[in-house]
């Protein structure tokens, strides 16, 4: 029995529908029909935002029905609703559950074609609290192996959110940066993708992952790009990998068709007026911490410097963020000082904190240190508002880094007490993508090695490794923070376990990072 489309015209969401969620008769099977999960994202304090994708129809039309629940037996119905979805936007839906209570676990599942999905479990935000606690992933690359980190992660039932911070796919055909054939996941389609169809393909396939759908059933994701979404070292009006001579087209068309599958493929708000390119966005958890997400890939990059162009990496007209987005980042900061918010947390793609040679000279143009006005910008705003406790998180480089933030010289800066220093920078290493230093040196005893260098030129850096895949753990409470690194054995085969590698705790007012003796 299939169920009536004119039931389903256009989106509604309302309590207590006149119309039951009764199952009907097996049409293809709840792991053909949601065969690529259930997912949750941009929770708010009354509100969260529902994902699922509907596979085997060719209708143009095809309803969707959902609803959330306070139990996982889903008997204590409290919103529902329905709506369609169609080839327009890859059969993929997405439904805004209002009306909910702040700081409640709640459940949920779709129905379509006669099947039901599998129950999912989100959260939102709290008015007020004292504690909340935030995983942070980035880089996940299905050639370099299997997602443990992401089924780690679903393991766990102490977290309030998941922020993925960009290259949740990767863009190159097989073998162009890993071999998928070792573990089944050569890319699909096996080409560079250019196309909306190509990024759909891509996008599906990693949906398909079993241990990426379960860590999305889990819990709530609030999601940011980077450029493997669209291609490698992208930025507002080009890309390194992208070249017209090569038959990869009009940039601005291919960037048009990655960003139009994000947003269908993500559980994230599309934004208005639509089509538009914004994904920064504040969440904020209470008076504890403001959660400001930021473009520092697409939206306002100028075309990055050429590496050890030290001089280009500081000419005064380079942009990161674009004046627009700068100018509202500003005001987030001030409205979150003025609102008496404890912690103001940035996250977003690369590293802030300096990368500095024994020369004392940035390194990677693709970072801050690749932008220093803009980043000076953001300092001298923090100085002149008084405002402290900036907390940043960042993807992108495939390898763990705490750090203290100061300018670069860092001659203002005292690495035993802080002084000088803006904020701390939390850098997540990857899910699967290896490490530049682990593909190059291919040891663990030579990228420790080269770590300890790099620390020995970097004193406002407290922790570093970049031999192992993981994730970190953001505990937030008011008088400090703690930042956990959990790394897993190997990506290669499938693993149960993880173990705590380090942690840097910071105590408000010091913007100064130390060592942890263990989890927080």
């Amino acid at each position: 029995m299939t169920m009536n489309r004119r039931l389903f015209l256009g989106t509604s969401a309302r309590a207590g529908l006149v119309l039951p969620f009764a199952r009907a008769l097996p049409v293809l099977g709840q792991e053909q029909v949601f065969a690529h999960g259930v997912a949750s994202g941009d929770p708010l304090a009354d509100r969260v935002l529902l994902w699922t994708r509907v596979s085997g129809s060719s209708d143009d039309r095809v309803a969707v029905r959902w609803q959330v629940a306070r139990d996982p037996g889903m008997q204590e119905v409290v919103a529902e609703g329905e709506g369609t979805t169609g080839p327009g936007r890859d059969y993929t839906f997405k439904a805004t559950a209002p009306g909910l209570q702040p700081g409640t676990t709640y459940h949920y599942r779709f129905e379509a074609l006669g099947e039901r999905s599998p129950v999912g479990r989100t959260k939102t935000l709290p008015r007020s609290t004292d504690h909340v606690r935030l995983a942070f992933v980035s880089c996940s690359n299905l050639p370099f192996g299997y997602f443990n980190v992401y089924r780690r992660i679903a393991e766990r039932d102490d977290l309030d959110a998941v922020l993925h911070l960009g290259d949740y796919l990767y863009e190159y055909p097989n073998r162009g940066y890993g071999d998928g054939t070792r573990f089944g996941h050569a890319p699909r389609p096996d080409k560079e993708i250019t196309t909306l169809s190509d990024y759909r393909t891509r996008h599906a396939q990693y949906k398909s992952d079993a241990d990426l759908q379960e860590v999305h059933r889990l819990h709530p994701f609030v999601c940011v790009w980077d450029d493997h979404e669209i291609t490698n070292n992208a930025y507002t009006d080009g890309a390194q990998n992208h070249q017209i001579e090569d038959e990869e087209g009009d940039w601005f068309v291919r960037r048009t068709a990655a960003v139009k599958a994000y947003f269908e493929w993500m559980p994230i708000r599309e934004p208005e007026p639509w089509p538009s390119q914004r994904t920064y966005r504040t969440f904020r958890f209470g008076k504890l911490l403001d959660l400001i997400m930021l473009d520092t890939r697409l939206i306002g990059r100028s075309r990055q410097a050429e590496w050890g162009d030290v001089e280009g990496m500081r000419h005064p007209d380079r942009t990161l963020l674009g004046d627009r987005q700068e100018r509202w980042l500003y005001g987030e900061l001030a409205a979150a000082k003025a609102a008496g918010m404890r912690w103001p947390v940035l996250g977003q793609q690369v590293m802030m904190g300096p990368m500095l040679d024994a020369d004392g000279n940035p390194q990677n143009p693709d970072q801050w240190d690749g932008y220093e006005a803009s980043r000076d910008r953001l300092f001298d705003f923090l100085e002149s508002e008084r405002i402290g406790n900036l907390v940043v998180l960042t993807g992108d480089v495939h390898q763990s880094w705490g750090m203290d933030v100061p300018r670069n010289p860092l001659a203002g800066y005292d690495p035993d007490t802080g002084a000088g220093s803006y904020g701390v920078d939390f850098v997540t290493t990857a899910v699967s993508s290896p490490s530049s230093k682990l593909r190059r040196l291919g040891t663990e005893e030579a990228v420790a090695a080269e770590v300890a260098e790099e620390l020995a030129a970097n004193p406002h850096k407290k922790f570093g490794e970049a031999f192992h895949r993981g994730y970190c753990v953001l505990d937030l409470k008011p008088d400090r923070i703690q930042n956990d690194w959990f790394f897993v054995p190997t990506v290669e085969e499938k693993t149960g376990e993880q173990h705590w590698a380090a942690g840097i705790r910071v105590a408000s007012g010091t913007q100064h990072g130390v060592r942890a003796d263990g989890p927080a």
